[in-house]
């Protein structure tokens, strides 16, 4: 089986994003979930700072963990936890993610990048929020 072809076949019908960023967290990859999911073009995307998606308010907390996996290599959400974050759309709206990372390395082992899968969870996070605050009215 070519596994090169099943790459290129998940990287291009996900209906996950998948986004890859270099050690700046410049956007090097940009798949059609991304577009998708974020309404930026691939060309739009590409070459960007990760900022394009990241609320100014969550910056500073994310440069700081990715700081820390370019300089450790390690993150707890690499291997299977998922991390939930508030992102923007294009359009300026709020949309809520779920997401791992895994980085990425040379062939001598140096991390060069990671790599992203992020599901929009927006429906669920609000349905979660609705039924939240209705058990909170009736008690």
């Amino acid at each position: 089986m070519d596994t090169s072809a099943i790459a290129a076949a998940l990287l291009d019908s996900s209906a996950d994003a998948i986004i890859a960023t270099d050690r700046n967290g410049t956007i090097t990859f940009w798949s059609p979930g991304a577009v998708r999911i974020f309404g930026h073009s691939t060309s739009e995307a590409i070459g960007q700072s990760l900022d394009l998606i990241i609320p100014e308010n969550q910056r500073a907390r994310h440069w700081a963990g990715y700081r820390e996996v370019m300089l450790t290599g390690q993150s707890r959400y690499s291997g299977g936890d998922v991390l939930a974050v508030p992102a923007l759309h294009r359009d300026g709206r709020r949309i809520s993610l779920e997401f791992t990372i895994v980085p990425l390395t040379d062939a001598a082992g140096r991390i060069t990048g990671l790599v992203s899968v992020l599901r929009d969870v927006t429906a669920r996070f609000e349905e979660i929020r609705q039924l939240r605050h209705k058990a909170a009215v009736k008690v």
